[in-house]
């Protein structure tokens, strides 16, 4: 799961841009703002697409501007689309896992205010061998000495 950390998003959400259509480094971070809180650090954008080339996931060209400078052009390739299909996948796996724990959370934070108290009924049960009084019952083999 640590691929998936925030902090490891931005490969995948480059390679999503660059699959819906080629473009420049600093339209990419335009772009990328709206998924991706990356703070207006555009050299963390230019330095994960410099990786992503090494990784034969991208690739870049130079094209001539009619406005300034000549601009570098990135475009995803066959092994980019491989790695974002099989990171969407990973992600599909993800969201599942926090929709269960976020749903179980909801469950236990109503439950919390039904019984108007900060643990719930269910918490309270844990382990089943509790007498209602938040003590467990002993343990029959500790009495034996066995």
């Amino acid at each position: 799961m640590s691929d998936l950390e925030p902090r490891n998003f931005l490969q995948p959400c480059l390679l999503l841009l660059l699959r819906e259509c080629p473009d420049h480094g600093y339209e990419l971070a335009a772009r990328l703002r709206t998924m991706h809180d990356v703070d207006g650090d555009a050299g963390g954008v230019y330095r994960a697409l410099r990786g992503l080339e090494r990784h034969g996931l991208v690739r870049s060209q130079w094209q001539a501007s009619d406005v300034g400078p000549a601009r570098r052009t990135y475009s995803i390739t066959r092994e980019g689309i491989a790695s974002l299909d099989a990171r969407a996948q990973d992600l599909a796996h993800v969201h599942e896992a926090l929709h269960v724990f976020l749903d179980r959370y909801a469950r236990v934070r109503r439950c919390e205010e039904l019984n108007g108290s900060g643990v719930s009924a269910d918490a309270r049960r844990v382990g089943g061998r509790s007498g209602g009084n938040g003590v467990r019952a002993a343990d029959p083999s500790r009495a034996t000495g066995r």
